[in-house]
């Protein structure tokens, strides 16, 4: 009897979890039918970043960093001073420059003067100093070309080096020419190759003092001075960056969007974006830039069928008012509502 007993609580056990298990089935079959008809899909996130103009200071005097007048962060007008390189060599090329002028021009007075012993002599003095000159530029050349062996300095600098021995090559040549003019005596010929060679003084002097402007470099545009590169004391180079300026008032903001995202960024449209650093504050900004990045953007399908490659668009928006907070580097979200 008692062997029967507990047959049947056995069975009763066995269809009492039969029955929990399939309501749990059940439960869970219409939570599934019920999310997927009746809960909507989250918002897609798109992350961008903000930017501004930056604009690099250069010049075209090679020199030793004297003096910064501003630092980093100071705010900065449209032709302030910002810095002075000072060149020794460069000055002593402007010295020699003028020397080469007032020799010319010196030259010249003589042949208007006539034919004298001191004519001959300045013209056996502008042949020493041409001379003198291609020596020295020949020296240089030589060594830039041995440097450029070695791999220290570029082909452009041996280059420069080779066409300023040219220059003093041809300047020999000349004055050479001049001295056997005026040992033949002052001609018109004469008279018009002096002229010549002061007009030719003059423009390099003129070059070398282009060269000295850019001893004292100034600030290219309003903005903050955002970063400094060499320091005080440092050689800088032809063309080399000093300092980069950032046009604050030249902001925008940028996101990498994938094409299928691209319905809602329509050139001229206007969008809400929210930055995290203005405590989560939307801003207005309006679209004026698209720009596909390339196939290395693409985004590649992974399934073999029924889907496709995506590229990759770079998407840039201008604030609609003035956001005097917003700088380079702040995160901006995009919420793109679900459909």
């Amino acid at each position: 009897m008692a062997e029967e007993d507990n047959k049947t609580a056995v069975k009763k056990e066995e269809r009492t979890l039969a029955v929990a298990l399939i309501a749990v089935v059940l439960v869970c079959a219409t939570l599934v039918i019920v999310g997927f008809f009746f809960l909507e899909k989250p918002d897609e996130i798109i992350q961008g970043q903000a930017d501004a103009t930056s604009v690099r200071v250069s010049g075209k005097l090679p020199g030793r960093v004297t003096e910064f007048y501003v630092q980093e962060g100071d705010m900065v007008k449209a032709g302030d001073t910002l810095v002075h390189i000072h060149s020794s060599l460069v000055e002593a090329k402007l010295q020699q420059a003028e020397a080469m002028q007032n020799a010319a021009a010196a030259q010249d007075r003589k042949i208007d003067a006539g034919t004298r012993p001191q004519i001959i002599r300045g013209a056996a003095e502008l042949v020493a100093q041409a001379r003198a000159a291609r020596e020295i530029t020949k020296k240089t050349y030589d060594r830039m070309q041995a440097l450029f062996a070695q791999g220290v300095i570029s082909e452009q600098k041996r280059d420069e080096a080779k066409a300023a021995y040219d220059a003093a090559v041809a300047a020999e040549q000349a004055a050479e020419s001049q001295h056997s003019l005026a040992v033949a005596g002052a001609q018109r010929e004469d008279k018009e190759s002096a002229a010549a060679l002061v007009n030719a003084a003059h423009g390099s002097v003129k070059e070398v003092e282009s060269i000295l402007e850019d001893q004292y470099l100034v600030a290219p545009c309003d903005g903050q001075i955002d970063q400094i590169y060499p320091h005080v004391g440092e050689l800088v180079s032809l063309g080399a960056p000093i300092m980069s300026v950032l046009r604050i008032d030249d902001k925008w903001v940028t996101f990498n969007v994938r094409e299928d995202l691209l319905k809602d960024f329509e050139l001229g449209k206007e969008i809400n974006v929210m930055i995290p650093a203005f405590d989560k504050k939307d801003i207005k900004v309006k679209i004026y830039y698209m720009r596909d990045l390339g196939s290395y953007a693409t985004w590649r399908a992974t399934k073999a069928t029924g889907d496709w490659d995506s590229r990759t668009f770079e998407i840039k928006a201008r604030p609609v008012e003035k956001q005097p907070r917003l700088r380079p580097g702040m995160t901006v979200i995009y919420e793109k509502k679900a459909d």
